[in-house]
């Protein structure tokens, strides 16, 4: 694994330096010509939100809605890099446990629902509809629907947000905190 460092920076916030650590981030999840063709349509009228703050109003005058950290944040949702089974046979979920949040993120995306399974301490592949019905069968199995917590990150797009607490209403609860009041 790679040391990060964290070095003092007196140079501006944007300008050059952003715009190559932007590419460079693209570069890195594998999304270059994707990527710059996603920030185009960032925080426009008809494209997407940003998942980093979701700028609020669109300067009709600018192509260019978002800054480097929307960058970073667009490239690590499209990115290339992808977690298989063979990723989960290969490491134990006590060894994935000693990794820090960097290391785990930069392996990449989930490409299939995953369920612990204590007798190998390995993530193993389920089929969508056994996930489903494995999700079901707990939530139902609650004796009121205030039981459950629904949990959503500050990274998920309005979009998903918006589709998931129509979720959570429709099963009976508000019980849908959010990083902002959990994390901070």
């Amino acid at each position: 694994m790679t040391e990060k460092r964290i070095a003092p920076y007196t140079r501006p916030a944007g300008g050059w330096d952003s715009l190559k650590r932007s590419w460079q981030a693209l570069r890195e999840e594998g999304v270059v010509g994707r990527g710059a063709r996603a920030m185009l349509r960032t925080n426009q009228d008809h494209g997407f939100d940003c998942p980093g703050c979701a700028w609020p109003d669109r300067n009709p005058n600018s192509t260019f809605e978002f800054c480097e950290n929307g960058v970073k944040a667009v490239a690590a949702e499209i990115t290339s890099k992808r977690l298989t089974r063979e990723f989960f046979a290969e490491h134990t979920v006590s060894a994935l446990a000693t990794q820090d949040d960097f290391w785990l993120e930069a392996n990449g995306r989930l490409t299939e629902p995953m369920r612990y399974d204590v007798a190998s301490d390995r993530y193993v592949p389920v089929s969508w509809d056994d996930a489903f019905a494995l999700v079901a069968r707990a939530l139902n199995a609650l004796p009121s629907p205030h039981a459950a917590l629904f949990y959503t990150s500050g990274r998920t797009s309005n979009e998903a947000a918006f589709l998931y607490q129509l979720f959570v209403r429709e099963f009976g609860t508000n019980n849908l905190p959010d990083c902002s009041n959990l994390c901070h």
